[in-house]
C-alpha cells in the first residue's frame, strides 16, 4: 500500500515537472477557465503515460517546491466531471494528504491519473479549447498536438521506482496514529483497525440528540495511506462503524429567517475487504428544502442590495452583516428553488465575501462545496 505523503515527497524530489508529473500552487474548477486548464493537464498526462500512473500535486510553490497546502477539497464526484468532458476518460482520483506542519484544514491535493491505454480527447468545447482537441506533455508543458501513434514508454520504470519507495510500513502507520491523537486531542480522537490491516482515525466534537450521536469539526483519516477522508469545520455528521465498514452521513444546516433544520446531504461508505483492499462509495441523499417564493424573492433582492453596497464601499449595519454571513446559503437556497441567476450572483460576490471576514469566506466555500456535489450528480 502506498503512503501518499511519501509519494508526494518522492515526486517533489524527482527533479522538476515532467511528462508524468505536474505541480500546481492551486486549482479552481468552480470557474470555467480553471476547469478547462485542469482538464487539459489531465488529458495531456493521460495520453503521455498510457502504461503508468501520472500525478498532479496541488499546494506546492513552483519555484522552490515549498509545501504551502490548499483547502480540503471534498470532491468524490470528480470522475463525473472527467467522464462528462472526455472521450476515453482515464480513471482520476483526488485525495487530500495531510502534512504535520500545515495549519488545520490545509492539505496537499494529489490527483492520480490511471492509464487506460487509449487516446483521450475533449468531448466538447470548454473555454478556449475545442471539442476533439488532444493534448500531450512535452517536458513540463501540456500542449495540443495531432495524434501520436509512436508514444514511447519512457516513464514506467521511473514511476514504478518512485511508487516502490513510497510503500507504507508499520513505523509510518504507528507514527501516523500518534500524530493524529496528538493534533486532534481536543476532539476525542479514536482509532479502529479493520481486517487486521487498515487503520482509520477520527475525531469530532460530539453531541447527543435523542440518543443519537452527531459530530462537528470532524476529521477522518486512513492512516495506512496518509489520506484525509473527510474534514469539516461546520457541518454535522453521524458515524456508523461495523466490522467491515465505516459509514459517514453528512448533514447541512439550511433555512431562511428562523426556519432552519439539518438536511442529509451525502452518505459515504468505506468498505474494507479481506484481500487488503477497500472501496469508497458515495450516494447523494439531498432533497433541497422548498420555501415560499415570495419570501425567497425578498431575500434574493436583499442579497443583491448587500452586494451592491459592498461594491460601492458602503458600511453595513450589524443586521446586514449577519445577513451577509447567511448570503451564500440563502443564494444557494434560491438557486435550488429555481432562481437560476442566483448561482451567477453568488460567484459574482466571491471576492467581496472572501475579503470581508473569515465567516463570510467560510460560508462561501461551504455553499460552493455543496453546490459542486449537487451539480456533479
Amino acid at each position: 500500500m502506498i503512503n501518499k505523503r511519501l509519494l508526494i515527497k518522492n515526486l517533489l524530489a524527482h527533479n522538476d515537472e515532467n511528462s508524468f508529473y505536474d505541480k500546481k500552487r492551486k486549482i479552481n474548477i468552480s470557474l470555467k477557465e480553471g476547469k478547462a486548464k485542469f482538464l487539459k493537464h489531465v488529458c495531456a498526462l493521460s495520453n503521455s503515460n498510457p502504461k503508468n500512473n501520472s500525478y498532479i500535486v496541488i499546494g506546492v510553490e513552483d519555484e522552490d517546491n515549498k509545501i504551502m497546502g490548499v483547502d480540503f477539497f471534498d470532491d468524490s464526484k470528480i470522475q463525473n466531471l472527467i467522464n462528462a468532458y472526455f472521450t476515453n476518460p482515464p480513471i482520476v482520483s483526488y485525495e487530500n494528504i495531510p502534512f504535520p506542519h500545515l495549519p488545520e484544514g490545509k492539505v496537499v491535493g494529489l490527483v492520480t491519473i490511471r492509464p487506460n491505454e487509449k487516446l483521450t480527447s475533449l468531448r466538447k468545447n470548454i473555454w478556449k479549447y475545442y471539442g476533439g482537441s488532444i493534448f500531450f506533455r512535452e517536458g513540463s508543458t501540456s500542449i495540443s498536438k495531432v495524434f501520436q501513434s509512436d508514444i514511447k514508454d519512457t516513464n514506467s520504470k521511473i514511476v514504478a521506482a518512485i511508487e516502490s519507495h513510497a510503500q507504507n510500513n508499520i513505523s509510518h502507520t504507528l507514527d501516523g496514529v500518534m500524530d493524529f491523537m496528538k493534533t486532534r486531542g481536543d476532539y476525542n480522537p479514536q482509532y479502529r483497525v479493520f481486517k487486521e490491516y487498515f487503520v482509520v482515525c477520527w475525531a469530532g466534537n460530539e453531541k447527543k440528540i435523542k440518543g443519537q450521536s452527531y459530530f462537528s469539526r470532524v476529521d477522518i483519516e486512513l492512516i495506512n495511506e496518509q489520506v484525509k477522508l473527510f474534514y469539516s469545520a461546520l457541518d454535522e455528521v453521524s458515524i456508523q462503524v461495523s466490522d467491515d465498514t465505516f459509514k459517514i452521513l453528512e448533514y447541512v444546516h439550511l433555512g431562511v429567517n428562523d426556519n432552519f433544520q439539518y438536511y442529509p446531504l451525502e452518505e459515504v461508505t468505506i468498505t474494507f475487504n479481506d484481500n487488503a483492499s477497500y472501496s469508497i462509495d458515495s450516494e447523494l441523499v439531498f432533497n433541497p428544502p422548498q420555501f415560499d417564493k415570495k419570501v425567497l424573492h425578498h431575500i434574493y433582492n436583499a442579497n443583491n442590495t448587500l452586494i451592491d453596497k459592498l461594491k460601492k464601499g458602503q458600511a453595513l449595519t450589524p443586521s446586514e452583516e449577519q445577513d451577509l454571513i447567511n448570503l451564500p446559503s440563502t443564494y444557494m437556497i434560491c438557486y435550488l428553488n429555481l432562481f437560476h441567476e442566483a448561482i451567477d450572483k453568488l460567484v459574482e460576490a466571491k471576492s467581496y465575501l472572501k475579503e470581508y471576514n473569515n465567516q463570510t469566506k467560510s460560508a462561501f466555500k461551504e455553499a460552493m462545496r455543496i453546490l459542486r456535489k449537487i451539480r456533479y450528480n
